[in-house]
Protein backbone atom coordinates (compact mmCIF):
# COMPACT_ATOMS: atom_id res chain seq x y z
CA UNK A 1 0.00 0.00 0.00
CA UNK A 2 2.57 2.34 1.25
CA UNK A 3 4.50 1.75 -2.22
CA UNK A 4 1.25 2.54 -4.37
CA UNK A 5 0.91 5.63 -2.29
CA UNK A 6 4.42 6.49 -3.11
CA UNK A 7 4.01 6.13 -7.09
CA UNK A 8 0.48 8.02 -6.96
CA UNK A 9 2.89 10.86 -5.75
CA UNK A 10 5.23 10.50 -7.59
CA UNK A 11 2.68 10.19 -11.12
CA UNK A 12 0.85 12.98 -9.56
CA UNK A 13 3.94 15.49 -9.39
CA UNK A 14 4.89 14.05 -13.00
CA UNK A 15 1.42 15.22 -13.89
CA UNK A 16 2.25 18.55 -12.69
CA UNK A 17 4.98 18.85 -14.55
CA UNK A 18 3.87 18.33 -17.39
CA UNK A 19 0.71 20.45 -17.33
CA UNK A 20 3.48 23.18 -16.38
CA UNK A 21 4.83 22.66 -19.29
CA UNK A 22 2.10 22.61 -21.44
CA UNK A 23 1.10 25.77 -19.83
CA UNK A 24 4.29 27.53 -20.92
CA UNK A 25 3.78 30.38 -23.45
CA UNK A 26 5.74 31.10 -26.65
CA UNK A 27 6.19 34.84 -27.01
CA UNK A 28 5.80 35.67 -30.64
CA UNK A 29 8.95 38.51 -31.64
CA UNK A 30 9.48 40.28 -34.85
CA UNK A 31 11.52 43.22 -36.35
CA UNK A 32 9.44 45.79 -38.35
CA UNK A 33 12.78 46.13 -41.00
CA UNK A 34 13.45 42.54 -41.20
CA UNK A 35 11.40 40.73 -43.21
CA UNK A 36 11.37 36.58 -43.86
CA UNK A 37 12.32 33.67 -41.04
CA UNK A 38 15.83 32.77 -42.63
CA UNK A 39 16.81 36.35 -42.66
CA UNK A 40 15.57 37.15 -38.84
CA UNK A 41 16.83 33.96 -37.65
CA UNK A 42 20.29 34.91 -39.23
CA UNK A 43 20.58 38.40 -38.20
CA UNK A 44 18.53 38.36 -34.99
CA UNK A 45 19.02 34.72 -33.69
CA UNK A 46 21.63 35.61 -31.17
CA UNK A 47 19.11 38.38 -29.81
CA UNK A 48 16.58 36.23 -29.43
CA UNK A 49 18.50 33.50 -27.46
CA UNK A 50 20.04 36.11 -25.60
CA UNK A 51 16.36 37.29 -24.40
CA UNK A 52 15.35 33.72 -23.50
CA UNK A 53 18.73 33.58 -21.41
CA UNK A 54 17.96 37.06 -19.78
CA UNK A 55 14.58 36.66 -19.11
CA UNK A 56 13.72 32.80 -18.91
CA UNK A 57 11.17 33.09 -21.34
CA UNK A 58 10.41 31.37 -24.93
CA UNK A 59 10.54 33.46 -27.87
CA UNK A 60 9.87 32.43 -31.70
CA UNK A 61 10.14 34.68 -34.37
CA UNK A 62 7.43 35.46 -36.52
CA UNK A 63 8.36 37.12 -39.83
CA UNK A 64 6.45 40.29 -40.49
CA UNK A 65 6.54 42.31 -44.28
CA UNK A 66 5.59 45.95 -43.15
CA UNK A 67 4.83 48.22 -40.71
CA UNK A 68 1.30 47.19 -41.40
CA UNK A 69 1.44 43.76 -41.00
CA UNK A 70 3.30 44.47 -37.46
CA UNK A 71 0.65 46.55 -35.89
CA UNK A 72 -1.86 44.31 -37.75
CA UNK A 73 -0.38 41.31 -35.96
CA UNK A 74 -0.32 43.13 -32.39
CA UNK A 75 -4.18 43.61 -32.98
CA UNK A 76 -4.72 40.50 -33.63
CA UNK A 77 -2.91 39.29 -30.84
CA UNK A 78 -0.49 36.76 -33.36
CA UNK A 79 2.63 38.77 -32.45
CA UNK A 80 3.72 39.84 -28.80
CA UNK A 81 6.55 41.54 -28.43
CA UNK A 82 8.36 44.06 -31.53
CA UNK A 83 11.33 45.62 -32.32
CA UNK A 84 10.75 49.19 -33.56
CA UNK A 85 11.53 52.17 -34.38
CA UNK A 86 10.78 55.68 -32.71
CA UNK A 87 8.49 56.73 -35.96
CA UNK A 88 6.75 53.66 -36.54
CA UNK A 89 5.99 53.17 -32.73
CA UNK A 90 3.64 56.51 -32.96
CA UNK A 91 1.58 54.87 -35.14
CA UNK A 92 1.22 51.33 -34.27
CA UNK A 93 0.42 52.35 -30.48
CA UNK A 94 -2.18 54.63 -31.95
CA UNK A 95 -3.53 51.09 -34.00
CA UNK A 96 -3.20 48.91 -31.09
CA UNK A 97 -2.24 50.12 -27.69
CA UNK A 98 1.15 48.65 -27.54
CA UNK A 99 3.59 50.34 -25.45
CA UNK A 100 7.54 50.57 -25.00
CA UNK A 101 9.65 48.26 -22.90
CA UNK A 102 13.07 49.26 -23.56
CA UNK A 103 14.84 51.47 -25.29
CA UNK A 104 17.92 51.09 -27.71
CA UNK A 105 19.89 53.53 -27.42
CA UNK A 106 21.24 55.06 -30.65
CA UNK A 107 24.71 56.96 -29.84
CA UNK A 108 24.68 60.73 -31.77
CA UNK A 109 21.33 59.86 -32.88
CA UNK A 110 19.88 63.20 -34.11
CA UNK A 111 19.14 65.67 -36.92
CA UNK A 112 20.83 69.00 -38.29
CA UNK A 113 20.12 71.30 -41.11
CA UNK A 114 22.98 71.70 -43.51
CA UNK A 115 23.85 74.24 -46.17
CA UNK A 116 26.68 75.23 -48.22
CA UNK A 117 29.18 77.69 -46.28
CA UNK A 118 29.15 80.31 -49.19
CA UNK A 119 25.41 80.12 -49.98
CA UNK A 120 25.01 83.46 -47.26
CA UNK A 121 22.33 81.08 -45.21
CA UNK A 122 22.98 81.40 -41.62
CA UNK A 123 19.90 80.97 -39.59
CA UNK A 124 17.02 78.70 -40.41
CA UNK A 125 14.64 81.78 -41.35
CA UNK A 126 16.70 82.18 -44.31
CA UNK A 127 15.48 79.35 -45.80
CA UNK A 128 12.12 80.56 -46.13
CA UNK A 129 10.94 80.50 -49.56
CA UNK A 130 13.59 78.06 -50.49
CA UNK A 131 14.29 74.20 -51.63
CA UNK A 132 15.17 72.06 -48.52
CA UNK A 133 15.78 68.37 -49.32
CA UNK A 134 14.78 65.48 -46.71
CA UNK A 135 14.79 62.11 -46.74
CA UNK A 136 12.48 59.46 -47.22
CA UNK A 137 8.99 60.36 -46.36
CA UNK A 138 8.22 58.73 -42.74
CA UNK A 139 11.98 59.16 -41.57
CA UNK A 140 12.24 59.52 -38.00
CA UNK A 141 15.97 61.48 -38.15
CA UNK A 142 15.95 62.43 -41.69
CA UNK A 143 12.66 63.81 -42.32
CA UNK A 144 10.56 64.49 -39.18
CA UNK A 145 12.78 65.62 -37.20
CA UNK A 146 14.43 68.73 -39.45
CA UNK A 147 11.19 69.76 -40.45
CA UNK A 148 10.63 69.51 -36.02
CA UNK A 149 13.77 71.96 -35.94
CA UNK A 150 12.77 74.14 -39.05
CA UNK A 151 9.65 74.55 -36.68
CA UNK A 152 11.71 74.86 -33.61
CA UNK A 153 12.80 78.19 -35.40
CA UNK A 154 10.12 79.68 -36.42
CA UNK A 155 9.92 78.26 -39.93
CA UNK A 156 7.05 76.39 -40.48
CA UNK A 157 7.94 73.29 -42.83
CA UNK A 158 5.12 72.84 -44.59
CA UNK A 159 4.30 76.40 -45.59
CA UNK A 160 7.40 78.35 -45.63
CA UNK A 161 9.70 76.34 -47.69
CA UNK A 162 9.61 73.93 -50.49
CA UNK A 163 10.16 70.26 -49.38
CA UNK A 164 11.87 67.52 -51.20
CA UNK A 165 12.25 63.97 -50.34
CA UNK A 166 14.73 62.01 -51.63
CA UNK A 167 17.56 59.57 -50.38
CA UNK A 168 20.26 60.75 -48.26
CA UNK A 169 23.06 60.75 -51.25
CA UNK A 170 20.75 62.65 -53.59
CA UNK A 171 20.16 65.08 -51.68
CA UNK A 172 23.87 65.90 -50.55
CA UNK A 173 24.42 65.81 -54.32
CA UNK A 174 21.82 68.04 -54.88
CA UNK A 175 23.62 70.84 -52.09
CA UNK A 176 26.44 70.32 -53.29
CA UNK A 177 25.18 71.82 -56.87
CA UNK A 178 22.97 74.71 -55.09
CA UNK A 179 19.99 72.70 -56.58
CA UNK A 180 18.38 72.99 -53.05
CA UNK A 181 19.13 75.52 -50.52
CA UNK A 182 19.92 73.08 -46.92
CA UNK A 183 18.97 69.75 -46.22
CA UNK A 184 17.59 68.16 -43.16
CA UNK A 185 19.19 64.96 -42.43
CA UNK A 186 20.13 62.37 -39.61
CA UNK A 187 23.70 64.38 -38.58
CA UNK A 188 25.43 61.35 -37.74
CA UNK A 189 24.88 59.71 -40.86
CA UNK A 190 25.25 62.69 -43.28
CA UNK A 191 28.72 63.35 -41.30
CA UNK A 192 30.33 59.42 -41.74
CA UNK A 193 28.86 58.58 -45.27
CA UNK A 194 28.43 61.50 -47.06
CA UNK A 195 30.43 64.28 -46.11
CA UNK A 196 33.41 62.55 -44.93
CA UNK A 197 33.10 59.86 -47.92
CA UNK A 198 33.06 63.03 -50.23
CA UNK A 199 36.72 63.77 -51.45
CA UNK A 200 35.24 66.32 -54.28
CA UNK A 201 34.71 69.13 -51.76
CA UNK A 202 37.04 70.44 -49.18
CA UNK A 203 35.93 69.49 -45.92
CA UNK A 204 34.45 73.49 -44.82
CA UNK A 205 32.45 73.26 -47.63
CA UNK A 206 29.38 73.00 -46.13
CA UNK A 207 28.17 74.36 -42.81
CA UNK A 208 25.55 73.09 -40.53
CA UNK A 209 22.77 75.39 -38.84
CA UNK A 210 20.91 73.59 -36.43
CA UNK A 211 21.24 70.83 -34.57
CA UNK A 212 18.11 69.09 -32.89
CA UNK A 213 18.38 67.35 -29.51
CA UNK A 214 18.98 63.83 -28.64
CA UNK A 215 15.87 62.10 -30.37
CA UNK A 216 14.39 58.79 -28.67
CA UNK A 217 15.41 55.60 -28.60
CA UNK A 218 14.30 52.66 -30.85
CA UNK A 219 12.59 50.20 -28.94
CA UNK A 220 11.33 46.64 -27.84
CA UNK A 221 7.36 47.54 -27.93
CA UNK A 222 5.34 45.12 -26.07
CA UNK A 223 1.65 44.00 -27.03
CA UNK A 224 -1.46 45.25 -25.15
CA UNK A 225 -2.63 41.99 -24.71
CA UNK A 226 0.65 40.27 -22.97
CA UNK A 227 0.10 40.23 -19.26
CA UNK A 228 1.84 42.82 -17.13
CA UNK A 229 3.83 40.45 -15.12
CA UNK A 230 5.50 39.11 -18.21
CA UNK A 231 5.97 42.31 -19.47
CA UNK A 232 7.83 43.32 -16.53
CA UNK A 233 10.07 40.12 -16.16
CA UNK A 234 11.08 40.79 -19.39
CA UNK A 235 11.82 44.09 -18.57
CA UNK A 236 13.74 43.48 -15.56
CA UNK A 237 15.33 40.26 -17.08
CA UNK A 238 16.53 42.82 -19.98
CA UNK A 239 18.50 45.28 -18.03
CA UNK A 240 19.98 42.59 -15.65
CA UNK A 241 21.35 41.48 -18.35
CA UNK A 242 22.08 44.16 -20.68
CA UNK A 243 25.31 43.80 -22.07
CA UNK A 244 25.02 40.14 -22.98
CA UNK A 245 22.04 41.16 -24.77
CA UNK A 246 23.80 44.33 -26.32
CA UNK A 247 26.65 42.22 -27.47
CA UNK A 248 24.22 39.62 -29.14
CA UNK A 249 21.93 42.76 -31.11
CA UNK A 250 25.85 43.80 -32.25
CA UNK A 251 26.50 40.78 -33.86
CA UNK A 252 24.75 41.61 -36.55
CA UNK A 253 26.38 44.05 -39.21
CA UNK A 254 22.98 45.94 -39.95
CA UNK A 255 23.16 47.03 -35.95
CA UNK A 256 26.18 49.09 -36.46
CA UNK A 257 24.20 52.21 -36.11
CA UNK A 258 23.60 50.72 -32.32
CA UNK A 259 27.41 50.06 -31.31
CA UNK A 260 27.90 52.24 -27.94
CA UNK A 261 24.42 51.54 -26.94
CA UNK A 262 22.42 51.56 -23.72
CA UNK A 263 19.82 49.14 -22.50
CA UNK A 264 17.04 51.20 -20.45
CA UNK A 265 13.68 51.25 -19.66
CA UNK A 266 11.33 54.01 -21.51
CA UNK A 267 7.83 54.59 -21.20
CA UNK A 268 5.12 56.22 -24.01
CA UNK A 269 5.69 59.67 -22.35
CA UNK A 270 9.50 59.75 -24.11
CA UNK A 271 7.93 59.70 -27.42
CA UNK A 272 5.66 62.74 -27.46
CA UNK A 273 8.13 64.70 -29.17
CA UNK A 274 7.87 62.19 -31.61
CA UNK A 275 4.05 63.19 -32.30
CA UNK A 276 4.73 66.94 -31.83
CA UNK A 277 7.15 66.27 -35.09
CA UNK A 278 4.41 64.61 -37.26
CA UNK A 279 1.81 67.44 -36.21
CA UNK A 280 4.84 70.01 -37.34
CA UNK A 281 5.11 67.97 -40.85
CA UNK A 282 1.33 67.94 -41.55
CA UNK A 283 0.83 64.55 -40.19
CA UNK A 284 -1.52 65.42 -37.02
CA UNK A 285 -3.65 62.23 -36.50
CA UNK A 286 -0.16 59.58 -36.55
CA UNK A 287 -2.33 57.23 -37.09
CA UNK A 288 -1.13 56.15 -40.49
CA UNK A 289 2.40 55.16 -41.86
CA UNK A 290 3.88 57.74 -43.83
CA UNK A 291 5.31 56.62 -47.06
CA UNK A 292 3.78 53.58 -47.38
Amino acid sequence: MRLNFKTFILGLAMATAALGTAAAETWKLAVTDVQGLETLQTEWGPFRDALEAATGEEFEFLPVNSRTAAAEALRNKTVDFVVSGLAEYVVINKLTDATPLIGLGRPDYHCAIVVRADSGINAPADLKGQKVAFGDIGSTSSMLCPMQLLADYGVDPVNDIEPIFTSRNIAHESLKRGDVAAIGTNANSWIHKARNKDNSVPYGFFKIIARSGDLPNDMIMVGAHVPADVAAKVQEGILAHKQEVIDAILTNEENEKYRGMDLVAVDDADYDIVRAMYRNAGYPQFDKFLGD
